[in-house]
């Protein structure tokens, strides 16, 4: 068995005082895919570099306290790639991928973190050209090799994924192009749903974010923001899967 996890740090520094190396180590993974790291190489120089025995390999944005992701892992890969060639979004820290290469099998990890639109039309243009650059790009990696996306994705796909789904039509997160992009990418795109693949149904247990305001996490009014993408070979291979 390979155990792979994902976690939405909201920064390495603050996860590190709520006690993350120990759930990291309580849970075991063989991988771990982190995002929004929201920290530079100097502040993770001989603090992050390894989280329970697992050793990371980051992609850093160049504004400091933003974004950020990596890959900690038990196995030591044959080859690490930071970014996805594009300029813009490189230089936000969004896309660290691990290859762990065999003559017979040619395998990659990647964590990549989806910008949010919320904040304005301005970032919700920014997302939009982040798909349009990020489906090729794994559309054209799928052609080549398997592989696994873990990702703080930033959009609800289906109504399932979402409590309040029909108050949330013309938000970021749950606009039509959005969801529009996920379903040409896990239909005639290389990506499988690997969460949805093994729990169709699950709605209220799904959720793995939820709004700072109203009560939300109590009254569980929360969003599937984060996915396991993988081709399909992979994803045909997962036995679990759990929030």
């Amino acid at each position: 068995m390979f155990k792979l996890s994902s976690l939405n740090l909201n920064g390495i520094r603050s996860a590190a005082t709520k006690g993350v190396e120990a759930w990291i180590a309580q849970n075991n993974p063989d991988c771990i895919c982190v995002q929004e790291v929201k920290a530079q190489a100097p502040d993770v120089a001989g603090k992050f570099e390894t989280l329970a025995g697992l050793k990371g390999h980051f992609h850093f944005a160049e504004k400091k306290g933003y974004s950020g992701v990596a890959v900690y892992t038990k196995h030591e890969p044959s080859e690490v790639l930071v970014g996805m060639g594009c300029d813009e979004f490189d230089a936000e820290g969004r896309f660290v991928e691990l290859r762990f290469d065999t003559p017979k099998r040619k395998l990659s990890v990647i964590s990549t973190y989806f910008p949010s639109g919320s904040s304005g039309p301005e970032r919700q243009e920014a997302k939009f050209r982040f798909l349009d650059h990020m489906g090729p790009h794994l559309k054209s990696l799928g052609a080549q090799r398997e592989f696994i996306v873990c990702s703080d994705v930033n959009i609800a796909h289906q109504q399932a994924d979402l409590k309040n789904w029909k108050g949330n039509l013309k938000n970021s997160g749950f606009l039509p192009e959005e969801r529009a992009w996920m379903t040409h990418m896990t239909t005639e795109g290389p990506l499988v749903d690997v969460y949805r693949r093994l729990h169709p149904d699950t709605t209220d247990e799904c959720y793995t974010w939820w709004s700072n305001r109203g009560q939300a996490y109590a009254k569980n009014v929360g969003w599937r923001l984060d996915y396991h993408l993988a081709t399909a070979a992979l994803a045909a291979g997962a036995q679990k899967a759990e929030i």
